[in-house]
């Protein structure tokens, strides 16, 4: 076959892979025969039906065998439901990835009641819709062997329980290891890492300080699995352990730079209630379908993109402020939000196999709409990059602009200044308007009552070459 039709993340497993149709450019899967007696037991157990109905799994339908990319080894094509919004492990908020710890447990436990088992436990496999986590390979399962351990029992500790314990025990920002060991964090590692006390967890103790010592002194000798005896009864008592493991862990979402910026912000109510109007009368003549609230903090304004049924992914980099905004999004069952952990100044980038397995937040864009609100003097200032980089930056993933200009008169732009010399002698609303004309046209502009912020609605120019 072409290997260009197939997915760049979708070419380790021989029992399948995604790949593009060419005639309609939707994501399909072909089910290869070496999975057919694996996917047939998934089927007829009940076990997918029984993940469907509780939204653990994506959902698919079979369609005609004829669109199959390699049609030799093609035992069936399944059509996925689609994913609006790919994010990665490291770009998840610590309840995130505790959720998703716990779906994944929760999916072994259904599958070893159906004589199925998860082979793979990896937290890529899992992905936020509607605003809750999901599994989305079908094919994860296979059938269980009698008295076969969990062979995703390894990953699973590396993908989930080794990093919740470091965020929790350590420093929330190690999730970002994730960036850097795509397997999951190496649970020598980790122990070495967490504090002494976790020894007396007798979880983490067994999990990850006796495992990794294990894996170290069996790392040269060869392991035969089928000596090993597991009864399914103690398969679903390590389930039920690692379970009220991951729910014990915990980490309280304070002390970060961002994390209280609601209370110290420095907007009167008629200010932040006008801005608010503003930008929902922007959203409304931009028609956008689809939000990336960019510095979203809590998510605030992001709540009134998805109030009009807009889907909104919610990114800041602060990990505290992302916590809240996912607890809040959780709590109130909001579908519309994907609140993620991103760092605009240093977005995700490409990563895996030929830099190509997994997409940078660009390749994931563009976007109908950009919030960029109250961040303009951060960019500019804090990181020192010029308006014309920014406003380069924004057309390359939003079609249109929601943006906040915030002049030095403002009492935040003196807090920046307060610790550093002026070297802006460009930072004025002229200069940031005449920069970013070249890339996009101003559509609105308002003042926000009781401030001297103007709010922008801005259409990405079509022009290439700036």
């Amino acid at each position: 076959m072409n290997l260009d039709q197939r997915h760049p993340s979708s070419f380790r497993d021989p029992s399948g892979f995604v790949f593009l149709d060419q005639e309609s450019g939707v994501l399909l899967r072909q089910i290869n025969t070496v999975y057919r007696e694996h996917y047939d037991a998934f089927i007829s157990s009940g076990l997918y039906q029984a993940l469907i109905s509780a939204n653990q799994l994506v959902a698919h339908e079979e369609v005609a065998a004829r669109k199959a990319a390699e049609p030799m080894h093609a035992y069936k094509i399944i059509k996925p439901k689609k994913v609006p919004f790919i994010s990665y492990p490291f770009e998840w908020s610590f309840s995130q990835l505790q959720d998703a710890a716990l779906l994944v447990l929760a999916i072994q436990q259904k599958a070893l009641e159906r004589g199925m088992t998860l082979k793979d436990a990896s937290a890529y496999n899992i992905q936020f819709v509607e605003g809750r986590p999901i599994l989305i390979d079908t094919l994860s399962f296979e059938k269980y062997i009698s008295g076969r351990p969990w062979i995703a029992y390894r990953q699973f500790c590396q993908h989930f329980l080794a990093p919740l314990a470091l965020m929790s025990y350590t420093d929330i920002r190690l999730s970002q290891w994730f960036r850097v060991y795509l397997d999951g964090i190496p649970l020598d590692l980790a122990s070495k890492l967490l504090p002494r006390r976790t020894y007396f967890s007798l979880g983490l103790l067994a999990h990850i300080h006796l495992h990794a010592k294990s894996q170290h002194y069996f790392a040269d000798k060869p392991v035969n699995l089928s000596r090993r005896r597991l009864s399914v009864t103690s398969l679903l008592g390590l389930i039920d352990n690692l379970m009220a493991i991951i729910k014990r862990l915990y980490w309280d979402p304070k002390g970060t730079e961002w994390g209280e910026y609601y209370t110290v912000t420095n907007y009167a109510d008629q200010s932040f209630e006008h801005k608010k109007s503003l930008v929902g009368e922007f959203l409304e003549k931009c028609a956008a379908k689809s939000v990336w609230d960019v510095g979203a903090n809590e998510g605030v304004f992001s709540r009134i993109a998805s109030g009009k049924g807009i889907t909104v992914v919610s990114f800041d980099y602060d990990p505290a402020a992302v916590e809240k905004n996912y607890r809040w999004q959780r709590r109130n069952r909001e579908k519309n939000i994907l609140p993620l952990l991103i760092d605009i100044t240093n977005p995700s980038p490409s990563f895996g196999w030929a830099n190509q397995e997994r997409d940078s937040l660009l390749k994931r864009g563009p976007v109908d709409c950009a919030f960029v609100l109250a961040l303009i003097h951060h960019l500019r200032i804090s990181n020192n990059i010029p308006f014309q980089y920014i406003a380069r930056f924004f057309r390359s993933i939003a079609k249109n602009l929601i943006i906040e200009f915030v002049p030095k008169s403002d009492s935040q732009v003196h807090r920046l200044l307060a610790t550093r010399p002026d070297i802006f002698p460009d930072y004025t609303r002229e200069s940031f308007e005449f920069e970013f004309k070249n890339f996009f046209t101003i559509m609105a502009r308002e003042h926000i009552a009781g401030s001297e912020r103007t709010l922008y609605l801005m259409r990405a120019r079509s022009t290439t070459g700036k």
